[in-house]
């Protein structure tokens, strides 16, 4: 910029309508002046229209032109002569992802509050979600040293916690669009309930089986060893259970949504879990997924032995799956997502580039890079920067668009 040329911020407000932008810039160009920075947002039908100019001759004149150009479409105008425009756009440091049903004022005030005293500077808010959850992100800049990341997690942990919000914070730029590859655990996570708590059902053992199963969870008991305890409670049931069981399993709300979604923007996606390939495999196949790594139960004569056949897939066990899947698949461990609800999950979650505990028991939440506390799987899109809009434009392309009524 010449010594000769002022700096001139524009600030456009009022209704939303066609030829704002138009009249702005036509006033502007009458006037020869170069533009810095142009930002827009809308918020319920309400313009903000925000530009950054130098002007290289009259400023005073370039105010009394737009305020009448302005005032001919009924917008209002603010022009500050002189604005500072040293540094240009910055660019964030991380992305933070506030969901909640609702998110409330107090919640969001509490937030921000955090954010500042970790002196972590707000530089854009956006709504990107109404639906199943409200979803708000924030795009921050944080002090530039090693631990401020951690520090800006925990802080934010504990706010989520006492406000009953979800809060996920993910480093800005690149890193966070260039995931790749996602992996899902199947019972309580991409499935309601656990499989082998409803085979248990069919030989009646199921709170015996439950009781366990809970307790592994938990990291109370290792995974191979109460895998086997379950299993064995099985033993005599007749084949024809493992079919019946899969046709009553019912997919986490939103899990179509969710691997519809993902697999339009290119990821691989695939499943890794402690339960069963007889009934999961059928369900892979009907959401075209990538990957499937479970445990085998053994059948002799038509009936379960109580065994799994072949190594067991035990917490190592899945965070070995997640890295074979990414090496066949060409990707990246940086660009890997995880999601998982227990404790057998926490080495996979550890391995991914991003690991997401949903609705995870506390073992798993302490270790994840982002904890969803919502029964919606979808919401995890919004942790990877997809917006609802996008979602639901997809969708009424392909005419698949519908909101079920929320409970």
């Amino acid at each position: 910029m010449s010594a000769s040329e002022t700096t001139v911020l524009i600030t456009v407000t009022g209704p939303d309508k066609p030829g704002v932008t138009s009249v702005l810039l036509t006033a502007l160009s009458r006037n020869g002046v170069s533009l810095l920075d142009v930002e827009q947002v809308v918020i319920r039908g309400r313009l903000t229209l925000g530009v950054l100019v130098t002007c290289p001759a009259d400023p005073e004149n370039l105010q009394d032109q737009l305020e009448d150009a302005m005032a001919s479409i009924g917008m209002q105008v603010d022009v500050e002569i002189g604005a500072n425009s040293v540094g240009g756009a910055r660019l964030s440091t991380h992305a933070v992802v506030v969901l909640g049903s609702p998110v409330t004022a107090r919640a969001f005030s509490a937030i921000a509050r955090k954010l500042a005293k970790q002196n972590v500077n707000i530089d854009s808010i956006r709504g990107i979600a109404d639906y199943p959850v409200t979803g708000l992100e924030l795009m921050v800049t944080a002090p530039a040293d090693t631990t401020s990341e951690t520090r800006l997690r925990t802080a934010l942990a504990t706010v989520a916690v006492k406000e009953n919000v979800d809060v996920a914070v993910e480093r800005a730029g690149l890193a966070r669009r260039a995931k790749r590859l996602i992996v899902f655990d199947v019972d309580s996570t991409l499935i309601q309930g656990e499989v082998i708590e409803m085979l248990a059902a069919h030989a009646g053992v199921e709170d015996e089986v439950r009781k366990v199963t809970e307790a592994a969870m938990r990291g109370e008991i290792d995974f191979a060893e109460s895998l086997r305890q379950r299993v064995a409670t099985l033993g005599g049931l007749d084949e024809s259970v493992i079919d019946e069981v899969a046709e009553t399993i019912e997919l986490t709300p939103g899990a179509r949504t969710t691997i519809r979604t993902l697999r339009r923007l290119g990821f691989r996606c695939g499943v890794v879990s402690g339960g069963f390939r007889q009934v999961i495999e059928p369900l892979a196949h009907d959401l075209e997924l990538d990957f499937v790594q479970a445990n085998t139960l053994e059948v002799a004569g038509g009936k379960l032995t109580g065994k799994v056949i072949g190594e067991i897939v035990d917490r190592p066990g899945k965070a070995v799956a997640l890295r074979r899947f990414a090496a066949e698949a060409g990707v990246p461990m940086e660009q890997t997502v995880a999601v998982g609800d227990g404790a057998n999950d926490i080495d996979m979650l550890n391995a991914a580039g991003l690991g997401i505990a949903f609705n995870a028991k506390p073992a798993l939440r302490e270790v994840a890079d982002a904890a969803l506390s919502h029964p919606y799987l979808d919401a995890l899109l919004f942790i990877l920067g997809v917006t609802r809009d996008e979602v639901e434009a997809a969708d009424a392309r392909d005419g698949l668009l519908r909101r079920v009524p929320l409970n």
